[in-house]
């Protein structure tokens, strides 16, 4: 017995042993061993950081209207742990289904979610309808919260609202694909939001210190401080009313002839900053899970390759003008022409042709042949391949904008050095491409890069970046530039046989060339499938503004650039140039001239009265001379337009808002202009059509339930602040 007793003590023994050099070994291990890696675990543990996020920078249009900026937003949450203990799983999700629209059976996992060991979650998001949702939405969520924390007496009823920020599109559909947009999960997708991101996003900054085991900072702690970098803002060449006009004249066409896209691009050729930029089908960036289909988020104005069609053609001419080869009085038997080499001749569009007429002719009537003898003929082969590079073909441009295409050009066979001088075959380009090449044409023969970023400005400093005019050579002269111009303008301005006649504009020298493009498919030419697409400049004298407007297979098959796409682009210059003050011929005439100088008429600049007294700001505006109107009955002045530091015409007058603006009355807009109406309707958060252009002269606001929708009535007759109009005022 004493044996057995022994043996087990001895085993017993052995065993503690054993453990206890184990023990020793896992201690030596732990502090001496890889002792500088648990002390970076063990700080980890009575460390904290708190991070400071940036702000992302904000996107203005070239006249300081914001495009895209970060606004106050809330994510909705509950706690399953709170809800079930009152037992109102059923109220709350009755009240969150009704806000936000999220399926009642999904609400009620959200609202009775456990953990695996069976306890209820303390906190729950509700995603994704519950995401970011806006202020108004929130308002709506804090009063049904109220109603039911009454109801049950309980302070707390499970229900949160989590304060954040998003990113918000205040013009909504605007400039959609330039802009592109954030996700819920805050990140870039397409756009400018996505090439510019690290630039918008800035840096974020944090605070770290020690803490006790309850979380509070120690007295003797080490703080270490690291500051925030707010994003940059980006101002872009973009104009918001141009661009308005621009995506309006569109989706008309979009409405009217179910296309696949439409596309148009409006710039200053003399710069190439891009005015205006709009593909239909388009997204609001609000709400861009609503878009329908992934065919609304493509930005064919950069991406999309096409045959070009007859708008190519006034490559070929330039090319043609410029080595002296262009008699504009030469005749030709128009109709069709054989190319070497190739079986087929290349026909005119009417079959038969116009039988022997000029090659200015020939150039009104957009004729195959005139520009096959041009570039075959008299350019030669590699002439004309030399000028399609020269003008920029095949090359991306290099705007700032995600996932430019380069286009093609194909052109070995002397078959296809024929067609490309009128726009088919080898050369494929993108919309952006044409655009460049043809201001090239406008602007005194310099190929420039586009740009659509003026400048991005460091909010902290205010330091700013600009974007210069960059020259990417010189493709021909400026007696070619005028001489072409001038042909060009022929084909709008001929009211019989002019090809782009539906262009023209009264008061306005406008050049420009339709394009009508049959499509390939698998190699093969369709019929019954075309783009159509115009593009042209004015005025020619001084070209201010140039426009390209591209429809993908309208559904009328007889539709061409000069019924679909002409129209729109007069709608879209007409206005921009008035917009832009930009003298008629007419006006021009009539403009008084006193002792060799244009009278001026002297504009106040708007005082900034916002935050002030609402007495005070009307006393400040009176002795200033300025005309007011008050909105809403409050004692603050909370926001006015035009914005302080903007000139104000004479017969113009500021808007004082001392209420929220989107719960107060539209004021009486006669007299203003169509940025003025858009600039107030955004203000109040209203709907609005307009017809006509100019200056409004009637208006109307409807309510339908919850939803206001004012129209107004443009003319074109300017108001009495114009200079002339002034004079007149001045001398009577």
């Amino acid at each position: 017995m004493n044996k057995r007793i022994r043996i087990r003590t001895m085993f017993i023994g052995g065993c503690f042993t054993i453990l206890f050099f184990i023990l020793l070994a896992r201690v030596f291990w732990f502090q001496v061993a890889n002792a500088e890696f648990w002390q970076v675990k063990a700080k980890e543990t009575w460390s904290t950081q708190i991070t400071l996020n940036s702000v992302r920078g904000t996107i203005y249009d070239r006249n300081g209207s914001a495009l895209a900026m970060d606004a106050p937003a809330y994510t909705v949450a509950v706690s399953p742990k709170i809800i079930d203990h009152l037992k109102i799983a059923d109220e709350v999700v009755d009240m969150l289904h009704g806000i936000l629209n999220k399926p009642k059976d999904e609400l009620y996992k959200i609202a009775t979610a456990k953990k695996d060991d069976g306890e209820f979650y303390q906190q729950r998001e509700v995603h994704p309808e519950g995401w970011k949702v806006d202020v108004e939405v929130a308002e709506r969520l804090k009063e049904e919260i109220a109603a039911l924390s009454k109801e049950t007496e309980q302070k707390d009823v499970g229900i949160y609202l989590l304060e954040m920020d998003k990113r918000y599109y205040p013009k909504e559909t605007l400039a959609s694909h330039i802009l592109g947009y954030m996700d819920k999960e805050d990140k870039p997708v397409n756009g400018l939001e996505s090439y510019y991101d690290e630039l918008l996003r800035g840096i974020p900054g944090s605070i770290s210190y020690e803490k006790d085991r309850k979380g509070y900072k120690l007295p003797t702690a080490n703080e270490v401080y690291k500051p925030k970098t707010d994003g940059k803002n980006i101002v872009l060449t973009i104009d918001e009313t141009i661009q308005h006009y621009t995506e309006k004249a569109i989706k008309a066409i979009y409405d009217q002839y179910k296309p696949v896209s439409v596309t148009a691009i409006a710039a200053d050729p003399k710069t190439m900053e891009i005015l205006a930029m709009a593909n239909m089908p388009n997204f609001n960036p609000n709400s861009y899970w609503e878009a329908g289909s992934q065919a609304a988020f493509y930005d064919h104005a950069i991406r999309s390759i096409y045959e070009p069609g007859s708008t190519f053609k006034i490559v070929t001419l330039a090319a043609a003008v410029e080595e002296g080869l262009f008699n504009p009085n030469e005749w030709y038997m128009s109709g069709q022409i054989k190319v070497k080499g190739w079986p087929k001749p290349i026909r005119d569009v009417k079959r038969g042709g116009w039988g022997e007429i000029t090659l200015l002719e020939g150039v009104k009537r957009s004729s195959n042949v005139a520009f096959v003898k041009l570039g075959i003929e008299k350019l030669g082969e590699e002439k004309v391949k030399q000028y399609i590079h020269d003008f920029g073909f095949g090359q991306k441009t290099g705007i700032e904008l995600p996932g430019e295409s380069k286009g093609t050009v194909s052109i070995e066979r002397t078959i296809d050095v024929a067609t490309a001088t009128f726009g088919q075959g080898g050369v494929v380009v993108t919309p952006i491409q044409q655009v460049a090449g043809i201001a090239a044409v406008a602007n005194g023969g310099t190929l420039l890069k586009p740009h659509i970023i003026k400048e991005i400005v460091d909010p902290v400093t205010g330091e700013k970046t600009k974007t210069e005019p960059e020259v990417v050579r010189k493709v021909i002269s400026e007696e070619t530039s005028r001489k072409v111009g001038e042909y060009l303008e022929q084909v709008v301005s001929d009211q019989k046989i002019g090809s782009g006649r539906n262009a023209y504009i009264e008061g306005y020298r406008v050049a420009g060339k339709t394009g009508t493009a049959q499509k390939a498919v698998n190699g093969k030419y369709v019929d019954g499938k075309y783009v159509v697409s115009f593009i042209g400049y004015a005025p020619v004298e001084d070209p201010k503004i140039l426009v390209y407007i591209i429809v993908d297979e309208p559904n009328d098959p007889y539709a061409g650039g000069g019924s679909v796409a002409a129209p729109a682009f007069k709608e879209i210059v007409s206005q921009s140039l008035r917009y832009m003050n930009i003298p008629s011929n007419k006006s021009a005439q009539q403009t008084e001239k006193k002792e060799g100088k244009e009278k001026t008429i002297p504009r106040t600049l708007v005082p900034s009265v916002t935050k002030q007294r609402t007495a005070d700001a009307k006393s400040q505006l009176t002795h200033a001379g300025i005309t007011f109107e008050t909105i809403g009955d409050g004692d603050e002045v909370i926001g006015q337009y035009p914005e302080a530091g903007l000139p104000l015409p004479q017969s113009k007058r500021v808007y004082l808002f001392t209420e929220d603006p989107k719960n107060m009355d539209v004021p009486d807009m006669k007299g203003a202009s169509l940025r003025d109406v858009i600039e107030m309707c955004s203000l109040l958060g209203i709907d609005y059509s307009v017809s006509g252009e100019g200056y409004v002269v009637e208006q109307t606001v409807t309510q339908n339930g919850d939803v206001r929708k004012a129209e107004f009535t443009l003319e074109p007759s300017a108001p009495s602040d114009s200079a002339e109009d002034e004079s007149e005022k001045a001398e009577e």
